[in-house]
């Protein structure tokens, strides 16, 4: 790879992350469709790059809230759903790799991945301009919590994402929690469907080859960006941060439609 595209990958990590840690997406919902629209790298390795960059940062956040005592994450219902997202991990790690062993053409699990967000995306926009018409629950029981969890790992794990808008929609209404709350929880919960990911690609030796400089380079910026989210996270409101959400959900949804294409034809 040329030297630029090590600023450029940095470029994205970093960028994303800070608005990953604002809105609580995590980021990788960010970096995986624009690093593949760019086409230097295969799938799998952008999807485990963007996972271990999602993963440095919401280590960085979820510890950091906790020892500043600024932390929102709900335990009673945040680790059942962690513990679920676990879980998920592991299984939405297995299925892409049996879909990318299904494709000779590597580009077609690409295509896969960008439709199935491309969805996510367009009905997490679609709640959102949208919820304040919509009645939410409460929901309290563990067993639902960890099912609930289990999806969202399946997801998070599968689409190299690390969790994104679909955990923000899921918060929202099935939970009922205020966005900055919601933004919090959501990191908790990626926190550890990236881990058990993360595990299972070193356990089933899976981990697709790459330069170990761009790695720490995209983590580096994971970690920066997430400092810089949380500071900017408390200096604005929670109508800022829904309006920053919807922009990067169209944002999101463009680069998904180019990537269908760039990898379908």
């Amino acid at each position: 790879m040329s030297g630029y595209l090590y600023i450029l990958f940095w470029i994205v990590s970093f960028g994303a992350s800070i608005a990953g840690a604002i809105c609580g997406i995590g980021g990788g919902v960010i970096i995986k469709p624009t690093l593949d629209a760019f086409g230097v790298l295969s799938v799998s390795t952008i999807s485990f790059l963007s996972g271990c960059t999602v993963l440095a940062m919401t280590c960085y956040s979820v510890i950091k809230g906790k020892m500043s005592g600024e932390s929102l994450i709900d335990m009673k219902t945040g680790t059942p759903l962690a513990i679920g997202a676990a879980i998920g991990g592991v299984v939405g790690k297995s299925m892409f790799q049996a879909l990318s062993d299904m494709f000779v053409n590597k580009d077609m699990v690409g295509a896969v991945q960008a439709g199935c967000l491309l969805i996510i995306t367009l009905g997490t926009l679609i709640y959102t301009l949208k919820k304040d018409k919509i009645k939410t629950l409460h929901v309290m029981n563990a067993v639902l919590c960890i099912v609930i969890g289990i999806v969202l790992g399946i997801f998070s794990s599968f689409l190299g994402i690390g969790g994104g808008p679909i955990n923000l929609v899921v918060l929202f209404y099935f939970f009922s929690m205020e966005t900055k709350t919601a933004a919090q929880n959501s990191l908790y919960i990626i926190l550890f469907s990236q881990i058990t990911s993360l595990i299972n690609s070193l356990v089933t030796r899976t981990v697709p080859e790459f330069t170990i400089w761009l790695l720490v380079l995209m983590v580096i910026g994971g970690i920066l960006g997430g400092m810089s989210g949380r500071i900017i996270n408390k200096k604005i409101d929670s109508k800022v941060v829904d309006k920053l959400f919807i922009i990067l959900m169209i944002v999101i949804i463009f680069i998904n439609i180019y990537n269908i294409y760039q990898f379908a034809r």
